[in-house]
């Protein structure tokens, strides 16, 4: 999923998220705090949020992507793709 600007989506005119949920959900399933560990819901979290402008989730999804496998990267991207395109 490639990185762009969001300023809001036009479609649905629902305005730009601040990416701290995203970001805090990341956290979360990176950690295993309150939440069982995974690391493919990290990065879908961490990559939602940083198409928010959450740079700090950008730094975190690099960080987990070099414990993941391709595969494992791969679905979280499709996670994140499906959740953008329904939310």
């Amino acid at each position: 999923m490639g990185r762009y600007d969001r300023e809001g989506d036009e479609s649905t005119g629902r305005p730009q998220e601040s990416g701290d949920r995203y970001f805090e959900l990341g956290v979360r399933f990176a950690s295993g705090r309150s939440v069982p560990t995974d690391l493919v819901a990290a990065h879908k979290w961490f990559n939602l949020a940083a198409i928010c402008g959450n740079k700090e989730a950008v730094l975190h999804r690099h960080e987990i992507a070099a414990e993941m496998s391709a595969n494992e990267i791969a679905a979280a991207q499709r996670a994140a793709r499906d959740w953008h395109v329904t939310h």
